[in-house]
């Protein structure tokens, strides 16, 4: 682990964020010194962000907990261009309407995340000033400082490229804009350092290079690895989609279950991502196994909750996964099987085969209960089920009530909905 004098660094370090620094020293030095006002951006693409982003989030968490400025640059602007960073292709255009909408969600979500810390970010649009700019006066002022060559050199051009995909005039100007807000920013609010996923890490040297060219402060530049899950699925995707922060868009249990049904080998590392617990206490989790890992993985699930939902919204996920998945009855009047009762409400709506798989301990994870599945060892009322997205509801019950699942030939469960 590296060695840090500011604090901020140091929790960043143990707990897994950092990826690259424009200058490691220069950094830890001007944290540990000064309160440093720091800044990440989120583009308008989406009415809201998914659980991936919560990598870049928990930055801006830890930054204004230990006593630094965090500034949420939300993208009004640059939404209106798109991004060509890690992208096979262009992005659709997203019309005006939209992105406004977009930012309004965007903004909400964040205020709801940060409710109970005093160092809450700044939350800035950067449409505030790129609608403004005089496009000629933009070239001469701010163009002259870029270097094509040094443009087309940057990673997320040359995939492009090199693949011989399109990549619009509209997109080549993407890494202008943000390094032009990077220098925006530090001019209005004395803001030094961009943070962003290893993805942003070109157009993050941009901007420190204009601000070196224009005669800004030096400023500087921190990224977090791009996380994928154990299995190589990438982070806050599903066979069903995205997992969205918005509840309105994925139920607060659905999101629970998530965290709840990762893989035993991610937990210790998503418990130093996505929660605040100490160290210490994840340590001890991280020496869990068998089905004590459960309990680490409920702890993950209900803390993950808990920060983007609040308290109260992540009991009650808890509370309803624990009625849904955990109030066994010994046996059926019709059957000897194992069985599950299950809230009649919930199990109408429908719960995901996988779910049922892993929180009724047929199989230790997702990943075991999607090979179990595409193998065809898994059937439903002795009907083989292929389908991992599989939902199973009432619409399955037999003649006596129950649903039948079986895992080979040897494990079988009946589930009741009451």
């Amino acid at each position: 682990m590296m060695s840090f004098k500011s604090d901020y660094l140091r929790i960043l370090s143990e707990r897994g964020f950092i990826h690259q620094f424009s200058d490691q020293l220069g950094l830890d030095s001007l944290l540990s010194k000064e309160t440093v006002t720091a800044y990440i951006g989120f583009d308008a693409t989406a009415s809201s962000l998914h659980a991936g982003s919560m990598t870049q989030i928990m930055l801006l968490y830890w930054l204004g907990k230990t006593g630094h400025k965090p500034i949420v640059l939300i993208g009004g602007g640059t939404s209106m261009v798109g991004d060509p960073s890690g992208r096979d292709e262009s992005r659709q255009i997203a019309r005006r309407k939209t992105i406004e909408d977009n930012k309004i969600s965007l903004k909400n979500a964040f205020s709801s995340f940060f409710y109970e810390q005093k160092g809450s970010p700044l939350i800035v649009d950067n449409a505030e000033w790129l609608l403004k700019l005089n496009y000629v006066n933009f070239l001469r002022d701010v163009g002259i400082h870029f270097s094509v060559n040094a443009m087309l050199a940057r990673e997320s051009v040359k995939i492009r490229l090199n693949r011989e995909q399109h990549l619009s005039f509209l997109e080549f100007n993407y890494m202008c804009l943000q390094a032009y807000d990077f220098v925006e920013l530090s001019r209005r609010y004395e803001c030094r350092l961009q943070m962003g996923g290893s993805d942003q890490w070109g157009n993050i040297v941009s901007g420190i290079d204009l601000g070196r060219r224009i005669g800004t402060e030096q400023l500087y530049g921190l990224t977090t690895p791009l996380l994928t899950r154990n299995s190589g699925a990438k982070m806050g995707k599903t066979a069903s989609g995205a997992i969205w922060l918005n509840s309105e868009k994925l139920s607060v249990f659905d999101f629970w279950q998530y965290w709840r049904n990762i893989e035993d080998k991610d937990v210790g590392r998503f418990l130093r991502l996505f929660t605040t617990l100490p160290i210490h206490e994840i340590c001890k989790m991280e020496r869990l196994k068998g089905i004590e890992l459960n309990e680490a993985k409920k702890k993950l699930a209900t803390e993950a909750t808990r920060l983007v939902h609040g308290d109260e919204a992540a009991q009650k996920a808890e509370k309803t996964a624990c009625d849904i998945f955990e109030k066994r009855a010994l046996s059926l009047a019709s059957s000897d099987l194992p069985s599950i009762v299950i809230d009649y409400e919930e199990f109408n709506k429908g719960i995901g085969l996988l779910n049922l798989l892993v929180n009724s301990g047929l199989a230790r994870s997702n990943g075991e209960a999607r090979r179990q599945i595409k193998s065809g060892a898994i059937k439903v009322n002795d009907i083989g089920i292929l389908d991992e997205r599989e939902s199973i509801n009432t619409s399955f019950l037999d003649k006596n009530g129950s649903v039948k699942i079986s895992f080979g030939k040897k494990k079988h469960l009946l589930i009741r909905p009451e």
